[in-house]
Formats: structure tokens, C-alpha cells, sequence
């Protein structure tokens, strides 16, 4: 229904954005590899899919047409709905996935909260043949350095808890991850870092 949706950022989190369309405000949840390409932006294009449920309908949004293709392969797998898939996008850049399903690394994909053994498997069966077959698309830019401020911690735990996590194991996880890096780390790279201790 949505090819793709260009308008004002309003509102911009590590897990959703809101994006002004001629005075519509679009709620549009992102992974953080769509996260960290936008962050600095005023405006954006995102490539969008929109899923249809019982509930709700809802709009996830990619800056690359790799993430969004992805996206659309693991959501193809049985037991991997759009959250888990966004999960697994925001845990390893588009590259990094499609080299570990290409490799059948089903260890890798079990680093992965909420995926098991038999969920990577399953990933793998299904979409190691079909990735195979297409190539890598180009959009694969280097992930854009996001602007440190005072609340990346808020951000990281927003993010976090919105993606699954309870506060209070997700705040440990950040406290972890900022005593042992220090407080230089961007948003991004504090969820990312925060994600492979939960």
C-alpha cells in the first residue's frame, strides 16, 4: 500500500519516528540501522512496509531498501512476526545478517533475544537459498556517527523497552555498557552493545 513516505521529522527515537506529510503525522517504527542514518536529519524518505493485523495496522519504516528487503524475507518465516524482525535488524547491520544466513550461522542469530535454536534454523533453511539468489543491494552506506546528548541514556532505555526488555534489566545492561565504554558512546552503539548482554 506504501511504497515510501518523505516528509518532515517531528519526533525522532531509537525505535519510532513521526513523520509530517502535508500536516499527517505518520507514527513509523524503525530498526536502529534506520536509526542511526537519520538521527541528524530535518526530513526523510523512508521506505515503508505496512503490516495489517486483528489490532492494528502499523508502519515500518527503512532508510535502505536492504534493510526493508530483509525485513520482508524474515517476516516470510514462520514465527517471525514484524517486532522479532525488527529486533534482529536493529541487533547486527543488513550486511552482517545476510552474510550469517548466506553462512547457515545459526549460533549467531541465537545471540538474538527471542531466538532459539529452532527460530534460527528455521531462518536459515528458509532464506539461505533465496538470499543466495539476489545480490546485496549497494544502499549499504557506512552507519552515520549519531550527535551525543545528555539523553542517550533515557533514549537507549526508551528503546530497549519498547523492543522487549523490562526497565530494570535493560537499565543494568546500560549502566554495564557505559561503565566499561565510558560515556562517548552514541545511542546506537550503547543499545547495540546493551542488546548482546540481555
Amino acid at each position: 500500500m506504501y511504497s515510501y513516505l518523505e516528509g518532515k521529522l517531528v519526533e525522532i527515537t531509537p525505535t519510532y519516528v513521526t513523520l509530517d506529510i502535508n500536516g499527517i503525522g505518520y507514527n513509523i517504527n524503525i530498526s536502529l540501522n534506520t536509526y542511526s542514518q537519520i538521527n541528524e536529519l530535518k526530513e526523510c524518505k523512508l521506505l515503508c512496509h505496512f503490516v495489517v493485523r486483528e489490532d492494528a495496522q502499523v508502519l515500518y519504516g527503512f532508510y535502505a531498501e536492504t534493510e526493508r528487503m530483509l525485513f520482508r524475507h524474515l517476516i516470510s518465516v514462520s514465527g517471525i512476526g514484524a517486532n522479532t524482525a525488527r529486533l534482529i535488524l536493529s541487533s547486527m547491520t543488513s550486511e552482517d545478517l545476510y552474510s550469517i544466513i548466506i553462512n547457515g550461522d545459526a549460533v549467531a542469530l541465537q545471540k538474538i533475544k527471542g531466538i532459539g535454536g529452532k527460530s534460527a534454523q528455521r531462518i536459515i533453511i528458509d532464506l539461505q537459498d533465496k538470499l543466495g539468489k539476489q545480490e546485496l543491494l549497494s544502499d549499504l552506506s557506512a552507519e552515520n556517527i549519531p550527535v551525543l546528548h545528555n539523553t542517550k541514556k533515557e533514549e537507549a532505555l526508551s528503546g530497549l523497552v519498547i523492543l522487549g526488555f523490562s526497565k530494570n534489566v535493560a537499565g543494568k545492561a546500560i549502566d554495564k555498557v557505559l561503565a566499561d565504554k565510558g560515556t562517548d558512546i552514541s545511542v546506537e552503539q550503547l543499545i547495540k552493545s546493551s542488546l548482546k548482554l540481555l
